[in-house]
C-alpha cells in the first residue's frame, strides 16, 4: 500500500515544521510518515526549519544559523499562517523524535548550506540512537557527503539522497553514499524508473505531490512508492475532518 508522507508535517493545514503540523499528521492514522527539515542553531542544536533565513515563516530576521536555540525559541513560527497558530515555536529535533517515536516513520532532511561539520551530522545520529529510533527514521539530504557520514556512523539507519532532476550515474551515486532511499521531485519520475528502482531494493519517495490526479497516476506505478504531500487529505485513503 502506498505510504502517505506529510511534507513538513501536515503543512497544508498547520505551519510547516512545527509541532502543530506534526501532531495534526499524527492524528490521521493513514499518514504513515512525516518529513521534516533539520538545520542547526548557532549553539549547535538541531531544529526544524526549512529556509536558511527566518523572514518567511517567523517574525525574526536574518540567518537561522546566527541565532541560538534560545533565541529561535522566542520567535513566532505560526502566526504567519493563521492567528490560531500565533506563538507556535520552532521545535527541536529532540521534540519531534519524542512525539513521533512508535507512531510513524520520520524522514529527517538535513539542510546543509555552505560549510557544515561532521559533528552536526553526528549529533543527529546520536539523537536518533538515543531514542532507539534507527528503524523508525530515514535521514536524507541533497548533500551526498553528509549522507556518507551518516552511513559510516550508523549503517543501520536508512539513508537517502534527494534529487531535483534525474542525474546520470544516479544509482552509482546512491551506492557511493550508502543510500537506499531515492527522494525525487515527482516531475522527473517515470513508471519504468520507479519499478526498476523498487525492484532493485530502493525506497522511492515522490515529492511534493499536491494534485489528486497526479497522486493517483504515480500511485498506480507501484504500490510501494511513497507520496510526500502538503495535503495528505487529498490522497484517496486519507480523510480529514
Amino acid at each position: 500500500m502506498n505510504i502517505c508522507m506529510a511534507h513538513r508535517g501536515w503543512s497544508g493545514k498547520a505551519p510547516e515544521n512545527t509541532m502543530a503540523a506534526i501532531k495534526l499528521a499524527l492524528s490521521e492514522p493513514s499518514v504513515r510518515a512525516i518529513e521534516v527539515d533539520v538545520q542547526f542553531s548557532a549553539d549547535g542544536v538541531p531544529v526544524l526549519f526549512h529556509d536558511f533565513t527566518l523572514e518567511r515563516t517567523t517574525d525574526g530576521k536574518g540567518l537561522l544559523t546566527d541565532h541560538t536555540c534560545r533565541q529561535l525559541k522566542e520567535l513566532d513560527a505560526g502566526g504567519w499562517m493563521d492567528a490560531r497558530f500565533s506563538g507556535e515555536p520552532i521545535p527541536t529535533l529532540e521534540e519531534a523524535l519524542t512525539a513521533v517515536k512508535g507512531k510513524c516513520t520520520l524522514n529527517i532532511e538535513l539542510k546543509l548550506a555552505g560549510e557544515w561539520h561532521f559533528e552536526q551530522v553526528k549529533k543527529v545520529v546520536q539523537l536518533v540512537e538515543h531514542f532507539d529510533m534507527a528503524s523508525e527514521v530515514y535521514i536524507t539530504s541533497f548533500q551526498h557527503e553528509a549522507i556518507r557520514c551518516v552511513h559510516a556512523l550508523a549503517p543501520g539507519i536508512k539513508t537517502g539522497l534527494i534529487f531535483c532532476g534525474k542525474p546520470v550515474l544516479l544509482f552509482e551515486q546512491l551506492q557511493a553514499a550508502g543510500a537506499s532511499v531515492i527522494s525525487m521531485a515527482y516531475p522527473y519520475l517515470t513508471a519504468d524508473f520507479v519499478q526498476l528502482a523498487i525492484a532493485d531494493g530502493y525506497t522511492v519517495i515522490a515529492w511534493t505531490v499536491d494534485n489528486p490526479q497526479v497522486m493517483r497516476t504515480i500511485m498506480g506505478w507501484h504500490h510501494d512508492i511513497q507520496i510526500c504531500t502538503n495535503h495528505p487529505d487529498l490522497m484517496p485513503e486519507v480523510k480529514y475532518t
